[in-house]
């Protein structure tokens, strides 16, 4: 479901507003944050559970961050209540996490909660992990509020009066699609902010305020290169950068947004398989969008919209909006101009092959795994495979062909990949183009829309041709068999049997019809075959055993029967 815009109502008063929200809480957590109160403490539910529970959202992961209060303290009052997960440090009382201030707690109904102290990073290197934190149960909320990246994740929510606390216009900046940093001079702490900025956007349809756009430009500008390493010790490990870009195709609603976000904060730059296509042109009477970055983010939107119609989730949904990001990498290579129809026209032949190496360099360049990349390669490189096919009558052999090609992509992901690459030229009509719709209708009537051809034929189909005798010849009969079925030459399994008795009854039978013909006079006929098949039975049974004994049982044969 997508995100609607908040209607924010109530009371305000010193960033406080009076607005129920819906945060599933156990009756412990509610004892919990009595009992804190009741001592003369605070704790308030933080971060994504607020963001969530405003946007009209379920929460998944609750935090609680609490104040005047220690580690030992709170360790103490929630063993009371249920368990301090990895309980063995006699001063944390179990701390999970102690060096970040977290404590990780369980209820006794199986309800896991983080809990933290308000702390304060002080930097003291370059990059993400160049901080030193100190917990400081001293802090207001409204001062632990200031350390996070955005202004939406600032929020406080407090379940015993229905208070949130919203210092920093978090709430007003959700109402308005904003994403702005909380505090400017913590922002540019950590470049991975940045990134997190990138998915936000695309998750909740947010627009970059040209402040936080600007620091981000400075940040780029103070990193020489993305990833941290010796030499650069202000960038971002690869799996930071990994996870953001997995949270953008795994839950992004608008992941097309990417695009123009990585322009507005001049991060494009880290990316040059997407900063290649920027500005590329495209024919306007098949792409009425505009240029090639402009219709990729219409795919990528598209993309996203199938997954959900869909229900894909997880690398199922990460493999189809990859594809739409990559599936015109090529075009920053391959575009020119030729003459058609008598004037001068875009186009941008064979870019769909060779997006296919831009896209593994892509994925691989951010960390991505050899699964998901294996899946996104080849669809890449056979999205126009729909205007080979004029009409719905496609052979099993071409579909079973496909399917093998595609490894570990499938004729599904295909299908939605063209779909969603049609559905990319607003205005015009959002759609399956036909060819698409042909291969995955004659896919599914195969059972192969989703799975490689399967190998009916086994060894143990192969084995009692070759009397049992092991060896390479049996892996090479299966592998002839496997051809033959992807060809269409066979379709079940029995079939395949008598394919593969046939194959090596010409493959290994030691009388050929040469040898049967002079007994003819040279002349052949339906004999031939049915003396030959005599023979194949003769040789199965042990009547002989080399070319010399098969010319001598083949005389015999043929002079009896005078």
């Amino acid at each position: 479901m997508w995100y609607t815009r908040v209607v924010i109502a109530g009371q305000n008063s010193g960033g406080i507003k009076k607005m129920p929200l819906d945060i599933p809480i156990s009756n412990t957590l509610k004892e919990i944050l009595s009992q804190l109160a009741a001592e003369g403490k605070r704790g308030l539910i933080v971060g994504g559970a607020v963001r969530d529970a405003v946007l009209g959202q379920i929460p998944k992961d609750i935090d609680v961050e609490v104040y005047g209060t220690s580690f030992p303290e709170l360790a103490k009052l929630l063993s009371a209540y249920g368990h301090v997960i990895g309980a063995s440090d006699e001063e944390g009382g179990g701390v999970v996490g102690k060096a970040f201030g977290v404590i990780k707690f369980r209820d006794p109904m199986g309800n896991d909660y983080d809990f933290s102290l308000p702390r304060r990073d002080s930097k003291t290197g370059e990059g993400h992990t160049g901080f030193d934190i100190q917990v400081d149960p001293s802090m207001t909320p409204q001062e632990a509020a200031s350390r996070r990246d955005f202004t939406f994740n600032s929020l406080a929510f407090d379940p015993l009066t229905s208070d949130v606390h919203d210092y920093y216009g978090g709430l007003s900046d959700l109402q308005n699609g904003i994403l702005r940093a909380t505090d400017p001079e913590k922002f540019g702490e950590d470049p991975l902010r940045v990134l997190r900025g990138m998915q936000f956007a695309a998750r909740m349809g947010l627009v970059v305020e040209p402040m936080t756009a600007e620091l981000a430009r400075q940040l780029a500008d103070r990193m020489p290169e993305l990833y941290r390493s010796e030499t650069n010790p202000g960038g971002i490990s690869r799996e930071r950068v990994t996870e953001e870009f997995k949270k953008l195709v795994t839950k992004g609603k608008k992941p097309g947004s990417m695009i123009q976000y990585l322009i507005d904060t001049g991060w494009i730059r880290y990316f040059p398989e997407i900063a290649a296509i920027v500005g590329v042109p495209q024919d306007p009477d098949w792409h009425p969008e505009g240029d090639v970055h402009i219709h990729t983010a219409h795919v990528m939107d598209a993309a996203a919209e199938i997954a959900d119609r869909e229900g894909l989730t997880g690398d199922d949904r990460a493999v189809l909006i990859y594809a739409a990001l990559g599936h015109d990498f090529a075009k920053a290579t391959h575009t020119e101009q030729r003459e058609k129809g008598g004037r001068l026209r875009w186009t941008a032949h064979g870019h769909e092959a060779a997006g296919g190496p831009l896209v593994h360099q892509f994925l691989k360049s951010i960390g991505e795994r050899s699964s998901v990349i294996r899946r996104v390669v080849p669809i890449v490189e056979r999205h126009l495979e729909h205007i080979n096919h004029k009409g719905p009558n496609i052979s099993k052999g071409a579909i079973r062909k496909l399917a093998r090609e595609l490894g570990s992509g499938t004729i599904r992901d295909l299908a939605l990949l063209m779909e969603a690459d049609a559905s990319g030229r607003p205005p015009l009509e959002k759609q399956m183009p036909e060819g698409a719709a042909w291969l995955l209708e004659a896919a599914k009537a195969d059972g192969v829309h989703d799975k490689q051809p399967p190998k009916l034929i086994q060894g143990r189909h192969v084995l009692p041709f070759y009397q049992g005798k092991a060896g390479p010849h049996i892996g090479q009969a299966v592998e002839a068999a496997y051809n033959a079925y992807i060809q269409g030459k066979w379709h079940t399994e029995e079939e395949g049997v008598q394919w593969v008795k046939d194959y090596i009854q010409r493959q290994a039978s030691l009388l050929r019809g040469d040898h049967i013909l002079p007994y003819f006079g040279g002349r052949g006929g339906p004999y031939v075959k049915d003396i030959l098949n005599e023979a194949w039975e003769a040789q199965n049974a042990g009547a002989f055993t080399d070319e010399p004994t098969a010319l001598q049982w083949l005389d015999q044969r043929m002079n009896s029967a005078q």
